[in-house]
């Protein structure tokens, strides 16, 4: 079993599709005010050029390794608070709706509960947003691109991109900046950031503070890592069951979800090679072929290669009991019907212009076959993925929105 790993693909045309919005603004994107409250102020400038230069203090769960941080944007306390600020801005969207945390909630593990995101002018996304959880240690982000390497390029695409429009900020670049330079708490924050640029508030420093901030959302405190740990109590008995089965040759599971993080996707400093995997996970089969939708060919659309037809990017399976609904295009709706998935070898959809046997499909990842799992394996399996959910992290107040009102 694996939750979308495919192979090595060829690389060749630059292309993205962004973690996407969704359609109702949720808690943790609340809409703001003209102003922010005035009791976020952040320190004068004057007084902030020391804080500005103090390195980010990593707080790193138990055996986790270090984050790979771009040399242009070393990580900085002022930094981090800035991209925390911005990350909750619904100024950073064409009509003022939109904040990236509206399509990224703590509370789901910054993914959203939308089988398909829905961006600021209410256009429907072909993929559901990806949860944000570790995203630190993924070398290509996004589904199915495997030219988006950076936090920081990502950024742009839901900002300005077009196709589908998220953030509408396409044309609107030197608004954005004019909306930004005229809230009170920026001065001090960019100021901080940013000390001796004659411009702090640009997009470069705007794309950089988000990536930073992102690069902070570190989970690895589950009741999972306390029984690895030591702490024979922390998971249930069914849940040690489901361990042994997913790091088992029955189920394969731990061919494209393993590691620290629970992804074949992963880099971290000090680590020998980068590693950056796609996988065809059977979910369709549309000719008899192993063809997927039109609109979500994955990795195929960046390299038109007949090889890389319906591999997708297998996500880190951390917080995966809060991130449903699961796949690509959120077409799975529970974690019990994932294992079913799974289980079958590949999905079979039985009607409509998707019908086909995906247990069938000649491209599919050979990590992907019939394993005939028990009701009991079933449920096993399930108790050791929820076991996985980091509660700490859904609630930490290092994540949360700096703009909200107490």
């Amino acid at each position: 079993m694996s939750f979308p790993r495919p192979g090595v693909i060829g690389l060749t045309v630059v292309a993205g599709l962004a973690i996407a919005a969704s359609a109702a603004l949720p808690p943790d994107g609340a809409r703001l005010d003209a102003q922010p409250p005035a009791k976020t102020t952040a320190k004068a400038p004057a007084k902030a050029t020391a804080a500005s230069k103090a390195a980010y203090r990593w707080q790193l769960p138990p055996g986790f390794p270090e984050p790979v941080v771009p040399d242009d944007n070393p990580m900085t306390e002022a930094k981090v608070a800035l991209g925390r600020h911005l990350f909750y801005d619904t100024r950073l969207s064409g009509n003022g709706t939109f904040s990236c945390a509206s399509c990224h909630l703590q509370s789901r593990a910054f993914a959203d509960a939308l089988p398909r995101a829905v961006g600021s002018t209410g256009e429907i996304h072909p993929r559901g947003s990806m949860g944000l959880a570790n995203i630190a240690y993924s070398p290509a982000l996004t589904w199915a691109n495997p030219l988006m390497r950076s936090l920081e390029q990502q950024a742009l695409v839901p900002m300005f991109g077009e196709e589908p429009v998220e953030l509408g900020l396409s044309g609107q670049e030197q608004q954005l900046l004019a909306r930004v330079r005229g809230v009170p708490q920026y001065k001090a924050l960019f100021a901080a950031a940013y000390p001796g640029s004659g411009e702090p508030v640009s997009l470069d420093h705007i794309v950089k503070a988000i990536a930073s901030f992102q690069r902070t959302m570190i989970s690895g405190r589950s009741p999972y890592d306390a029984f690895k740990q030591g702490r024979s109590a922390a998971i249930s008995a069914s849940a040690r069951r489901g361990e042994e089965l997913f790091f088992s040759e029955k189920t394969e599971c731990f061919h494209c979800h393993g590691g620290f993080n629970f992804t074949g996707t992963v880099n971290y400093v000090g680590k020998g090679f980068v590693e950056i995997e796609f996988h065809n996970t059977a979910l369709y089969n549309t000719d008899g072929q192993g063809r997927y939708p039109a609109t979500n060919t994955g990795v195929e659309a960046i390299t038109h290669e007949a090889e890389d037809m319906g591999k997708f990017k297998a996500p880190s399976l951390r917080n995966i009991a809060v991130t449903a609904p699961y796949m690509h295009d959120g077409s799975i709706a529970t974690l019990e019907e994932v294992i079913e998935h799974y289980n079958a070898g590949g999905r079979t959809v039985k009607n409509g212009p998707n019908a086909g046997v995906g247990a069938d499909s000649p491209l599919k990842s050979e990590f992907i076959k019939p394993m005939d799992l028990t009701p009991q394996e079933k449920r096993d399996l399930v108790a050791f993925l929820r076991s996985l959910t980091d509660s700490t992290f859904l609630r930490d107040p290092r994540f949360t929105n700096p703009w909200r009102t107490r």
